[in-house]
């Protein structure tokens, strides 16, 4: 007997189309083998450029052809994966240009700047001038109104790394050498042959925002922020910053380790141990002649606020500095920030309805005021308490503080100037702590320290939280949005910065977090992010932790931290 089911069933030609399914439920049908581009030619998203899209669960190039039926979310400008694209494709133009114009340059570019921007060096030259500079943006629009297509192909991993060699290009033969697969992804723009890590928009043409424009003996290759899309922030002043940059340069200079196919290089030879110990004799350096130049103002700084984003170490670096001020007669006295909140029922919400712990509005910023004059100015304060139970401010321990004693406030505001109007400024010392820039994996393929603060961020939480790695990545574009609103624009405001990078720990991070990522389940959206996690893991070899020194800022994020229950401060009076 034939079922209603079987009749229904039959086999069938292959059809010579294919169809997309959109998330607003519309379908799109073309031509089988046609490219993900001529599918989504027509769509806007707003106002903003497509340029990606996932596939089934995958992340794609426009260029990639649909052979099935297939389930489509475009990728925008306006989104994480979106700006990737858009960034490393410009990286490839302004390469492509500079090798044309200035093929011995020795074009390096170094790190990222908060409004939108890289700051890039050449090396091998004195540094462009202006009209150099001019020609070469001058060339790069040339080339994005040719609307030239980034070529791309399958590369045998011998013949790329041959290549490299004879244009000398040792930084990446020096990666590429410790590579397991036996193949590489090359792009072409015109003769320009090279390497990205990362998918790349189809054409030239998509790159339309941009500029060039002199920072000191560098410059910097302006481009929109995933917030502003389609135009060009202005470039503020970022002294303290760029120093920050220089001295970090200088560190991989002292170690020998320009880049990760150098680091890779020193652990295969069995340097591994010099570099830790070298790396992190810097950290120490650093944060001594912090506590030297607070002690040196004793007489006036009673307050030092620490501020900065997610997973830079903060808690292990005021702990350090602590000990510093207490070899220098100084003691430490911890204020929690949180025991500010305001009540309840009076915090702000964000634009979801969601209660918005990090915004400024959310602290009693009349009491934090009040109560670190009193004590200042050597008076007894009543601190407060907050009850996350029931959401109210509750009433703490009376406080005075002893001569020697001086207040430590770590908070992501620390560094904005409504925080403590009120005190004033000669009383404070305020530092930025973050992982500010990172080893690059070659001169032009930088290696973002956002993604190495989200590597700490998944080793913690899964260690000393118990959250997976699709939760800590799920949670990490919020946290993004509160450092982009309340501590990046502030940075420059802090008397010191610490850069808690340290140039090995990726290497001992990757084995760590690589288990752990690869548990993010096929099909979430998570799951897109892991896998380019997992991809750029794959660059460096592995480390051993049981080389790294027990008070590093690393252990705060792998564990056996020896100041973990550290609580050098004294009892107020």
């Amino acid at each position: 007997m034939t079922t209603q089911h079987e009749k229904r069933i039959a086999e069938s030609d292959l059809r010579q189309t294919v169809q997309i399914h959109l998330p607003d439920g519309r379908v799109l049908e073309g031509p089988r083998g046609s490219q993900l581009v001529d599918f989504l030619a027509d769509e806007k998203s707003g106002q903003v450029p497509i340029v990606g899209a996932v596939v089934n669960g995958e992340l794609r190039e426009l260029t990639y052809p649909i052979d099935m039926d297939s389930k489509v979310q475009p990728v925008a400008m306006d989104s994480a994966d979106g700006m990737r694209f858009y960034r490393r494709s410009l990286m490839f133009l302004l390469a492509t240009a500079c090798e044309e114009l200035y093929p011995n340059a020795g074009l390096e570019i170094d790190h990222s700047i908060a409004s939108g921007g890289y700051y890039c060096e050449v090396n091998d030259r004195e540094p462009f001038t202006d009209d150099e500079l001019a020609r070469l943006e001058t060339r790069m629009r040339e080339l994005v109104a040719a609307d030239l297509p980034f070529a791309k192909s399958i590369v045998p991993l011998k013949e790329v790394i041959a290549d490299f060699k004879e244009k000398g290009y040792k930084d990446k033969v020096r990666l590429l050498a410790h590579r397991k697969k036996p193949h590489l992804v090359i792009y072409q723009l015109g003769s320009f042959r090279d390497y990205h890590h990362g998918y790349m928009v189809p054409t030239t043409g998509y790159l339309k925002w941009f500029a060039l424009q002199r920072i000191r003996s560098g410059f910097t290759v302006r481009f929109p922020q995933q917030h502003r899309p389609t135009e060009l922030l202005p470039v503020p002043e970022y002294t303290k910053l760029l120093g920050t940059f220089i001295q970090y340069g200088d560190w991989l200079a002292t170690l020998g380790v320009p880049d990760v196919g150098a680091l890779n290089e020193a652990i295969v030879a069995g340097r591994e141990r010099e570099v830790i110990l070298v790396s992190e004799a810097l950290h120490e350096g650093r944060i001594a002649e912090t506590a030297v130049k607070i002690a040196r103002r004793r007489e006036r700084v009673r307050l030092i606020l620490i501020a900065g984003p997610s997973a830079s170490g903060k808690t292990t670096f005021s702990r350090r500095l602590s000990i510093q001020l207490l070899a220098r007669g100084l003691s430490p006295f911890p204020i929690e920030l949180d025991n500010f909140f305001v009540d309840r029922e009076e915090s702000p919400v964000d634009e979801n309805g969601e209660l918005d712990y990090e915004s400024l509005r959310a602290l009693d910023l009349e009491r934090l005021n009040h109560d670190l004059s009193l004590l200042i100015d050597g008076k007894v304060a009543r601190l407060p308490k907050y009850n996350f139970m029931t959401g109210q401010q509750e009433e703490g321990d009376e406080i005075q503080l002893a001569p020697d004693q001086i207040i430590l406030l770590e908070g992501i505001h620390g560094l904005s100037p409504e925080l403590i109007p009120e005190i004033p400024e000669e009383n404070t010392y305020r530092i930025y702590v973050s992982a500010l820039t990172q080893l690059n994996l070659d001169r032009y393929n930088r290696v973002s320290t956002t993604d190495t603060r989200l590597i700490r961020r998944i080793v913690r939480d899964a260690a000393q939280r118990g959250y997976s790695a699709a939760e800590t990545i799920r949670r990490w574009e919020s946290v993004r949005r509160g450092e982009n609103n309340y501590i990046f624009p502030f940075q420059e405001n802090a008397d010191m910065m610490f850069n808690s990078a340290l140039v090995y720990e990726v290497s001992a991070l990757a084995p760590l977090a690589e288990p752990l990522i690869r548990q993010v389940p096929f099909g979430t959206v998570e799951h897109v992010e892991a896998k380019r996690l997992l991809a750029f893991l794959e660059w460096f070899l592995p480390l051993d932790v049981e080389l790294i020194p027990d008070n590093s800022i690393l252990r705060e994020f792998i564990g056996g931290s020896i100041l973990r229950a550290f609580t050098p401060w004294k009892s107020p009076q």
